[in-house]
């Protein structure tokens, strides 16, 4: 994934919501005209360089597909999304929602996953005198995240609790010590049929 900033989110989070393009009226009437007109160019040219937007005739812009499939493309899974977005800043559900186009039923569903799998931490805040329910991305959640870029999406297992990924991971790393190891064959088969009896028992 092309990793992307705060102002760079916030760029192509303006033209998602300007279905696919962008001119300086709406760059204007949004909260980015706090940037200045320098730091905002600076930005534009960067999101560009990079082939994230392009530039149109009359001097508006658009957001380019490989964009789009950062955050916006039907081929990424919702908890991907919502693991990329979170490396790029905290946000509370509402946020999630709206920066993703997503129900709000469907983003809670997925993060409830995500953070019972430990990928990421919920922490309430105080914001304007209310409590904010702030998610969090976690090191386990980045490494997750990350592995999908030469892996894919389908590895990720969200059926099973942590504690029984975990003892299935160490069984198959035992089993393989084994098949690996220099005892001799018989007493290898034996061990290795009796690992394979407890994965059983199990039931993992």
């Amino acid at each position: 994934m092309r990793k992307l900033g705060t102002i760079d989110l916030e760029i192509l989070h303006l033209a998602i919501k300007e279905n696919g393009t962008f001119n300086e009226n709406h760059l204007e009437n949004s909260d980015l005209k706090r940037l200045g007109v320098g730091k905002l160019l600076d930005s534009l040219a960067s999101l560009k360089d990079r082939k994230m937007i392009s530039l149109n005739n009359d001097g508006s812009f658009s957001i380019t597909q490989m964009a789009r499939e950062i955050l916006w493309s039907n081929n990424i899974p919702t908890w991907a999304k919502i693991l990329r977005l979170l490396q790029i800043k905290s946000c509370s559900l509402e946020q999630i929602t709206e920066i993703l186009k997503i129900a709000e039923d469907k983003v809670f569903e997925e993060i409830e996953k995500l953070r019972k799998n430990q990928f990421v931490l919920m922490s309430p805040q105080r914001q304007d005198e209310k409590i904010i329910k702030i998610y969090e991305i976690l090191p386990e959640g980045i490494e997750e995240i990350d592995k999908t870029e030469t892996e894919g999406f389908e590895k990720t297992n969200f059926d099973k609790p942590k504690s029984e990924i975990e003892i299935l991971s160490l069984i198959d790393e035992i089993r393989k010590e084994i098949q690996d190891s220099s005892i001799e064959l018989s007493k290898k088969e034996s061990i290795i049929e009796k690992i394979s009896k407890l994965k059983e028992k199990l039931q993992i």
